[in-house]
């Protein structure tokens, strides 16, 4: 980026205002998207007022409309709900209503609005821009604005954010606040899971969604549900008989719970309602069982926002400032949304106009369309649910092939989610699946096992690794590795780790030239808290790690704000790779985060020290610095420690944080939880494609480059790249992937800490149209 247009990026803002509301329900991560609305809007020059109660503000004006400055959102980052307010708003519907909005708007000379909200809120922010003009000249003719305050605020720039727990709205993979409350669905859902086994329960579980049943579908993906009901797609007619002999199968197989999750929209193929006492009825008339009812209502809305959702409000929040400041009279209104994990302007009425198609389609009972319309993310997540939930394995004693599955690395939250879903949805293939205990090592000294349906039951919700995992590699036991595929008749493996697992999957492919066992197709599902693996924007395990270090950093901001001018520095995992440190940086918000790949010396720690100096001069009297283990090998976290003590002594005080193994432990959060579903359902299809592929003469004989892969995340859609092409991409001193998507995101971390820095605008999303984005492959 030329000198010339970061200076143009620091001057975008000068004369003009931006006006920030939130409407309708509220959603967590509101306040993150408020927060970086308001910095980096104050970052380019520009003032910045906070609306508060929505749209009431706006046409009630005075006190409702102030303006915002640095410090006034600092604290905002880990709070739920909308920190601003946010009301439900009858005049804004009237024109009377709009017209005394617009009149506190030109009064003011604000021309920029960030709206950030549900579907409605931004259909009520696009009629008011295209009115804008008339109401300016009705207010001139009452003699409310002068004709130079008309003249100045001659067009209205609109934004919007979408704000909604239900992902409801078309066009973005993911809607700020869906998923927190999948954070406070599953959290419940863990709770009731082991009561439930206790006494060998039947729970029924109703969660929000309307028209859309998203969260439910996810949940159910995430906790091994029998059962789910969703208003896009309404069950046969017989579906009682249906989910009686599903229960009573499951609790044959031996498991002593059953979970039935409903939208709270459900409906049959009549547009009749299914509720939650519906089903619980029917469950105890015809089988008898114990079940109860939880409705979660807005428990969901509530909580923390998760790791996630406040970098999403970031990003979208300074997505928004950009989009407003460049906008000219013939941009349209536009939203900033996600798609994969990049963030795209799309027109809002458009995506207002699909939003809408959907409920029309579900009302004339056009469920397909319906579905299609949700985009194929939906879609992909639908289907791998039926496979998993509905589908009885076969019964043959004839196998198709044997597959075996594996743990390689450290173990990181949601490995056994992975090996969950490959397994069963390898068993529903017609194969014979094996499980190998302790990694490669296990593979060497035949700790493996055939396994049915029922050993992976509950795993999904598990952390850690119960099929145990090692750092070994194979190539030193290449003769006992052989021997052992021979004698279990393995075809086919699913390795599911961290770095290890992708050099361990290079040794392979070098050793098939010696071992003619060895030529059998390999996946590796990327599974590291360090989300270090070449040819994947995201690891299993690094969201569950990013939510553990943002839970202690709040508590730490908190106890820091308590004690006044107190500096923390928390070191984070991931060895060389510096996303979690960033990452979390960003979403606890940081004032600084030290990685390897961004190098820094004396002269950066000492700037960060003033900085925190003057920082203690105003009203935020405390600071929180984060850096990876690996970043430097001789600024050690004890050396900038002792660094900052000495340089703060008499301003501020400094504590020194190494979190450590807790970062692998836990719980999988929800993303982590349908991801390694996903994964593990997308492998095995490949795989199962793969091994007919490479069928000759009787026996497996795979010898391709393209029968060794990596399955990654990229941009927006999950791929299989030859481990051998991905080579070149990796500094395996290092075990980081050359290039890193995230690094695209430090500038704005340092924006937000209050650093003046080059905002690289170049990387900035241009105007799409949104059915070019459903024929694109989807991301998980």
């Amino acid at each position: 980026m030329t000198h010339e247009e970061h200076h143009a990026a620091k001057t975008l803002g000068i004369g003009k205002a931006i006006a920030v509301l939130t409407s309708g329900g509220d959603a967590q991560g509101m306040n993150a998207a408020v927060r970086a609305v308001v910095r980096v809007g104050i970052f380019t020059g520009a003032r910045v007022f906070f609306v508060h109660e929505g749209y009431q503000g706006l046409v009630d004006g005075g006190d409702h409309i102030r303006e915002a400055t640095w410090e006034s959102v600092s604290m905002m980052l880990q709070l739920g709900g909308t920190v601003i307010g946010s009301a439900r708003c009858k005049d804004f519907r009237d024109r009377e209503g709009r017209l005394q909005a617009a009149h506190n708007l030109v009064k003011r000379g604000i021309t920029n609005l960030c709206v950030i909200g549900g579907d409605g809120s931004l259909t009520g922010a696009d009629t008011f821009r295209s009115e804008w003009s008339d109401l300016l000249s009705d207010l001139q003719k009452a003699g409310k604005i002068t004709e130079e305050e008309a003249r100045k605020s001659s067009y209205l720039n609109i934004v919007g954010l979408v704000g909604s727990i239900d992902n409801d709205f078309c066009g973005t993979d993911m809607t700020i606040g869906t998923d927190s409350a999948l954070h406070r669905i599953i959290e419940i859902v863990d709770a009731i899971t082991t009561t439930a086994q206790s006494h060998q329960r039947t729970f029924v579980l109703e969660v929000m969604g309307r028209h859309c049943g998203y969260l439910a579908l996810v949940t159910s993906l995430s906790c091994g549900a029998d059962w789910v009901f969703i208003p896009e797609c309404p069950p046969d007619d017989d579906w009682e008989e249906h989910l009686c002999r599903r229960l009573s199968e499951t609790r044959t197989r031996g498991s002593r719970l059953n979970i039935i999750i409903v939208a709270e929209g459900a409906i049959d193929k009549n547009g009749k309602p299914i509720t939650s006492e519906d089903i619980k009825n029917l469950v105890v008339k015809r089988l008898g069982y114990d079940t109860r009812v939880t409705v979660l209502g807005h428990v969901q809305r509530g909580g923390t926002p998760s790791a996630f959702d406040r970098i999403l409000g970031s990003r979208m929040g300074v997505e928004a400032v950009m989009a407003l400041l460049e906008g000219t009279p013939e941009t349209p209104a536009c939203v900033v949304s996600l798609s994969g994990n990049q963030a795209v302007r799309l027109p809002l009425m458009e995506c207002v106009q699909v939003t809408k198609d959907v409920t029309k389609a579900m009302g004339e009972k056009k469920f397909d369309e319906a579905m299609k319309l949700r985009g194929r993310s939906f879609m992909n997540n639908w289907e791998v649910y039926k496979l998993l939930a509905h589908v009885r394995p076969p019964v043959s004693k004839t196998f198709n092939h044997t597959v075996a599955v594996m743990n390689v690395g450290a173990p990181a939250a949601g490995m056994n989610a992975a090996v969950r879903s490959t397994v069963r949805i390898g068993l529903i293939q017609g194969n014979r699946m094996l499980v190998v205990h302790d990694g490669f090592e296990g593979l060497a000294k035949g700790q493996i096992e055939e396994v049915a349906w029922s050993y992976v039951g509950g795993w999904t919700g598990q952390g850690g690794s119960k099929l145990g995992t090692k750092r070994t590699l194979p190539k030193k036991n290449f003769e006992q590795i052989s021997a052992n595929i021979t004698k279990f008749n393995i075809q086919g493996l699913v390795i599911i780790g961290g770095f290890e697992a992708y050099t361990g999957g290079l040794e392979l492919m070098e050793g098939r030239k010696q071992y003619d066992e060895l030529c059998i197709p390999f996946v590796v599902i990327p599974a590291t808290v360090s989300n270090n693996v070449p040819g994947s924007d995201f690891s299993i395990g690094a969201d569950t790690a990013l939510n553990t270090i943002c839970t202690t950093c709040d508590r730490i901001k908190q106890s820091a704000a308590g004690t006044k001018r107190r500096v923390f520095i928390i070191e984070t995992m991931g060895g060389y790779c510096g996303y979690l440190a960033t990452m979390a940086g960003l979403a606890a918000g940081a004032d600084a985060a030290y990685i390897f790949e961004e190098p820094f010396t004396i002269r950066d720690l000492q700037a960060n020290v003033e900085h925190l100096v003057q920082k203690m001069k105003t009203t935020v009297k405390r600071g929180l610095v984060l850096r990876n283990e690996k970043c430097n090998e001789n600024y050690t976290t004890d050396f900038i420690f002792n660094l900052y003590s000495e340089e703060g002594k008499g301003i501020f005080d400094s504590r020194k944080n190494v979190l450590g193994h807790m970062q692998q432990g836990g719980s999988p959060t929800p993303f982590d939880r349908n991801f390694a579903t996903k994964m593990g359902a997308k492998a095995m299809n490949w795989m199962s494609v793969k091994i007919k592929e490479s069928y000759r003469n009787g026996r497996i004989f795979a010898n391709t480059p393209d029968s060794g892969c990596v399955l990654g995340m990229r941009k927006r859609a999950l791929v299989f790249q030859p481990v051998t092409e991905l080579k070149d991409h990796t500094d395996f001193e290092h075990r980081i992937p050359k290039e890193q998507w995230w690094l695209k995101l430090r500038p704005i971390l340092k924006i937000l800490a209050k650093y003046e820095i080059d905002l690289d605008t170049s990387e900035h999303a241009h105007l799409e149209h949104i059915n070019r984005k459903r024929s694109g492959e989807a991301p998980v």
